[in-house]
């Protein structure tokens, strides 16, 4: 299944809607999208993957490149509405110690 990405622009920064399969076929689709996003050190990144289908170790890599494209901007960075799957391997490589992840899609700081 391909990738979808919805962008919403908020007064704090972009919300991502990531919607179908980040893969290692569709990760690259993800990283360019991050190309194109201007970030403040006021802004968070936000990434709803409550649309997410599947993620594999190539999609964990793409994740680990918005958190640091939103870092090298000192603008925030989290995840919501992780699905359990994906959840669950965020949290057995460690992740979840490093990534805000909040539970809901309304969670915006």
């Amino acid at each position: 299944m391909s990738l979808t990405i919805e962008q919403r622009d908020t007064p704090t920064g972009p919300v991502l809607h990531l919607l179908g399969d980040l893969d290692y076929d569709q990760a690259p689709h993800l990283r360019r999208h991050l190309d194109t996003l201007l970030l403040r050190s006021d802004h968070c990144l936000l990434m709803n993957l409550s649309g997410l289908e599947f993620c594999d170790s190539s999609g964990i890599t793409a994740l680990l490149a918005a958190y640091r494209h939103a870092r090298a901007a000192d603008a925030d960075f989290a995840l919501t509405a992780v699905p359990p799957r994906t959840l669950r391997l965020l949290t057995l490589v460690g992740l979840d110690q490093v990534l805000t992840i909040h539970p809901h899609t309304d969670a915006h700081p």
